[in-house]
């Protein structure tokens, strides 16, 4: 994974390269996606960022998200809350276990997975191109059912 500079630099490149300028807020939203070591949704982006800059609106955000994503510089990711979330496009292929209850995003790699799913393709005739996987589920409780009482 590159630092939180080079992702910046490289996030700068790939608007630049569409032929945008760059400015402060850009940069400044840049940054904060760079710091990311979550999936966050343009509203988190503007949250953290608008603590450095008050004058930045969350269309800005939003704008500027949709230009990363178009340039292939970011990910964006609709799980079933229906909130798209972002993350660096630059990662090694992982896939996501979602929390039902808490939302958060567990990144994982499992090469039996992986080898699995290249094995089903295949015998059905396929080469698999790219794919996408996400695990919903919930932590189990530690020990104690739903409905039992403790000390009975």
């Amino acid at each position: 994974m590159k630092g939180i500079d080079q992702r910046v630099a490289a996030f700068e490149s790939e608007l630049r390269r569409a032929g945008l300028r760059m400015t402060q807020q850009r940069r400044l939203i840049l940054r904060v996606l760079a710091e990311a070591d979550d999936h966050p949704d343009a509203k988190g982006i503007f949250t953290r960022a608008f603590t450095h800059d008050p004058t930045l609106s969350l269309s800005t955000v939003y704008r500027t998200m949709k230009l990363l994503e178009t340039q292939g510089a970011i990910e964006r990711h609709a799980f079933e809350d229906g909130v798209s979330r972002y993350e660096h496009a630059d990662q090694q292929h992982h896939d996501h276990l979602i929390d039902v209850d808490t939302g958060q995003v567990v990144e994982f790699s499992s090469p039996e997975i992986e080898a699995l799913q290249a094995k089903i393709a295949a015998e059905l005739g396929y080469e698999i191109v790219r794919h996408r996987l996400e695990l919903y589920g919930r932590k189990k409780s530690s020990g104690r059912r739903k409905g039992t009482k403790s000390g009975a």
